[in-house]
């Protein structure tokens, strides 16, 4: 099976409980105001992988992390994929925490979507809403969005364990790529970048 990637950071500290392998997907049509991720939006840009060559990698690196973020763009928009890569980490022992900016209530009701969501264990639901722009609680960015621990892997000590930060990541081509939860117009400015 096929999955659209805008990018992956095998090893980051910012997207969820502990180190973790993050796959942000390709496309959403869902284009909130304010967006951090507005290059994960377009359906057409991005690398096409085999999904069994990303599980690969994860597993070769279990021992390194604690689990796998989804984000994006939409991770929902392809579901099926990310519910096979899903399935082989969470049995590999490896938590799963998918961001979605749709809500749990809809995305149970697509049957295209159960894999995926039966191996989640922490959801992170709700659209951005720019004004309600809120970076007090980890990993989310406005207030209207909420945590559904749908294992007993993670619990609302989360709340107390974690905070929002921000990772500055130079690839070995010079990119620039910054990541995590916070005000990233503010980043920019203390560090003389005027984008990434």
């Amino acid at each position: 099976m096929k999955l659209r990637v805008y990018n992956i950071l095998k090893s980051t500290k910012v997207e969820g409980p502990g180190i973790r392998y993050c796959i942000w997907v390709q496309g959403c049509i869902r284009r909130c105001k304010g967006c951090q991720a507005v290059n994960t939006w377009s359906h057409k840009a991005g690398t096409v992988y085999e999904t069994k060559d990303i599980i690969k990698d994860i597993i070769t690196r279990k021992n390194r992390i604690e689990g796998v973020t989804f984000l994006g763009g939409e991770p929902f928009e392809q579901a099926q994929a990310l519910g096979e890569i899903a399935e082989s980490v969470h049995n590999a022992g490896l938590s799963v925490l998918c961001f979605t900016g749709d809500y749990i209530e809809n995305l149970r009701k697509n049957t295209s979507n159960q894999k995926l969501l039966s191996n989640i264990d922490l959801l992170i639901d709700g659209p951005y809403e720019d004004d309600k722009k809120d970076f007090s609680r980890p990993w989310c960015g406005s207030s209207n969005q909420r945590y559904h621990f749908l294992t007993n892997r993670y619990n609302e000590k989360i709340f107390t364990d974690y905070k929002n930060k921000i990772e500055i990541n130079i690839s070995k081509s010079g990119m620039i790529f910054m990541n995590g939860m916070g005000d990233f117009e503010d980043v920019l400015k203390k560090t003389n970048l005027t984008s990434i």
